[in-house]
């Protein structure tokens, strides 16, 4: 598949459709820019690598198609603007900084229904957490 920047953005209609399925049909939906593999933003880069670390199967969505209609209709959701945004079991649960949080406070395994999961953070070798702070 290639990306042709001219191809038209999706319309609000088929934005909504896309919100609705992926929030409804899915334990867990990240509406991110970009893809987990070629995040756009350090933001969801972080998501990312968060909820990655507790689960490989999660839904994303690259809101990027048209930004605006995508912050539009995840309003209606979760009242909030910003992207990254996570959604477990239909519930909003927010952005990077509150699954951070979640992580910090050793929660984000639970939030995200991941099971008996290792909570250990990955490590570099030199006994230091990796460095998902920075937002870039």
């Amino acid at each position: 598949m290639t990306f042709d920047p001219m191809d038209e953005a999706l319309d609000e209609d088929e934005v909504q459709d896309i919100v609705d399925d992926a929030i409804e049909n899915n334990e867990v939906a990240l509406f991110m820019k970009g893809t987990p593999v070629m995040p756009q933003c350090g933001y969801s880069k972080r998501a990312v690598g968060l909820i990655g670390r507790y689960r490989d199967d999660f839904e994303s969505v690259d809101v990027l198609q048209n930004l605006d209609a995508f912050r539009a209709a995840l309003s209606e959701y979760s009242g909030w603007e910003t992207i990254p945004q996570a959604f477990v079991d239909g519930e909003f649960v927010g952005g990077s900084d509150v699954l951070a949080q979640l992580e910090e406070e050793g929660d984000l395994a639970a939030t995200l229904n991941a099971g008996d999961v290792e909570t250990e953070a990955a490590t570099d070798g030199s006994g230091e957490g990796e460095d998902l702070d920075a937002p870039f």
